[in-house]
C-alpha cells in the first residue's frame, strides 16, 4: 500500500489540513500505517499537483491561514482502482523472532529484558486501542447507530486489538521459555 492510499482514506473520512492529517496518523490510521509529518506533507504536495486532492485556504483567527485538503474525483478513482486490485498477504519480518532463534547460540536469558521491553510496548498499544474503542464505539446504542464507515473503522480496530492480544500471549510464552532456559545458579 502506498501512503497515498492511506491519505485518501483519511481525507475521505474527513477533510483536513496537513497538520490534522498527521495527528490522525498518530491517533488512529497510524496504528496500521505509519508516516512522518514530513512524508505526509511531501505526499500531499505531490497528490495536489497530480489532481488527486484539492486544497482550499481556510482563514484562522490569530494564526496563519491553513490549507484544508479534500479528495478530488481523480483521487477517488485512484482509490477505487486500488481497492479492486488483489493484494498479497504480508510477509512477516520480525526482528525479535530472529533474535529469539539466534539466542540458542548465545545466552537465551540475555533476551529477557528485551522481550519484557517489547511486551510493554505491545501492552501500551493494546491499552490505547481499548481506550479508543471505549471512547469511539461503545454506548447504549452502539453498534446499531454506527455508519458504514464507523463499522469498518471498528472492525479494523478489533483486528488490532486481537493482534495485540495474540502478540502478548506469544510474548508471555517466549518469556516463560527464556526463564526455563536460564542456567541454574
Amino acid at each position: 500500500m502506498a501512503l497515498e492510499h492511506a491519505i485518501l482514506v483519511s481525507l475521505l473520512e474527513k477533510a483536513g489540513s496537513g497538520y490534522e492529517l498527521a495527528r490522525r496518523f498518530e491517533r488512529s490510521i497510524g496504528y496500521f500505517w505509519t508516516a512522518s509529518h514530513q512524508q505526509i506533507y511531501r505526499v500531499l504536495k505531490r497528490m495536489e499537483s497530480d489532481g488527486w486532492i484539492e486544497a482550499r485556504e481556510v482563514s484562522q483567527q490569530a494564526r496563519p491561514d491553513k490549507k484544508e485538503y479534500s479528495v478530488a474525483e481523480p483521487g477517488r478513482a485512484a482509490l477505487s482502482q486500488w481497492l479492486h486490485e488483489p493484494i498479497e498477504p504480508e510477509s512477516v519480518r520480525h526482528d525479535l523472532a530472529v533474535k529469539i532463534r539466534g539466542a540458542a547460540f548465545d545466552d537465551p536469558a540475555a533476551l529477557i529484558s528485551e522481550v519484557e521491553r517489547y511486551r510493554q510496548a505491545h501492552s501500551d498499544r493494546l491499552t490505547r486501542y481499548l481506550a479508543g474503542e471505549q471512547r469511539d464505539f461503545t454506548g447504549p446504542d452502539a453498534p446499531a447507530t454506527l455508519t458504514a464507515g464507523e463499522s469498518l473503522q471498528h472492525v479494523v480496530l478489533r483486528g488490532g486489538i486481537a493482534y495485540e492480544q495474540m502478540t502478548l500471549a506469544w510474548l508471555d510464552d517466549v518469556l516463560a521459555t527464556l526463564h526455563q532456559l536460564r542456567p541454574e545458579r
